[in-house]
């Protein structure tokens, strides 16, 4: 089975922070959220970490090393409510907004039966982003 589009870094990253959203208790539409918008604030280069490039700390949130952009949306504690979205401008990053601009462009069945699952596979046995952004979608060709 071949990806209807080339597999990007971008791809694998996003897919990858949407299991670490998964893991920490977030639902499934929450947690390709998350993983859309970390992906996009880091391909900005609002969220790089110190030793690829990125200047530092600065802007940065203590779990995770992205740009923080809540929309000014918290809770009395400062912590975001679990049913609200990242924002993005004036965009809230969803779970559709992951199937449409992740999913779809690969291909909803390259996703589902090879894509998904072997990034979980990944994660699951451990691997870091770093290790596996290359290697994994290396025979992964239109």
């Amino acid at each position: 089975m071949k990806p209807r589009l080339p597999i990007r870094r971008f791809d694998v990253f996003a897919e990858y922070n949407r299991l670490q959203a998964l893991k920490k208790g977030q639902d499934d539409a929450h947690a390709k959220g998350y993983g859309l918008w970390v992906a996009k604030v880091v391909a900005s280069g609002g969220g790089r970490r110190a030793g690829d490039g990125g200047s530092g700390s600065e802007g940065r949130t203590e779990d995770r090393g992205e740009k923080a952009d809540d929309g000014g949306r918290k809770t009395e504690g400062g912590q975001r409510s679990e049913d609200e979205w990242h924002l993005l401008g004036d965009e809230a990053q969803t779970d559709e907004l992951f199937d449409k601009e992740i999913v779809r462009r690969m291909g909803e069945d390259f996703y589902r039966q090879v894509f998904a699952p072997a990034i979980a596979a990944a994660f699951e046995a451990g691997k870091s982003y770093e290790g596996i952004r290359d290697t994994i979608r290396k025979e992964w060709k239109p």
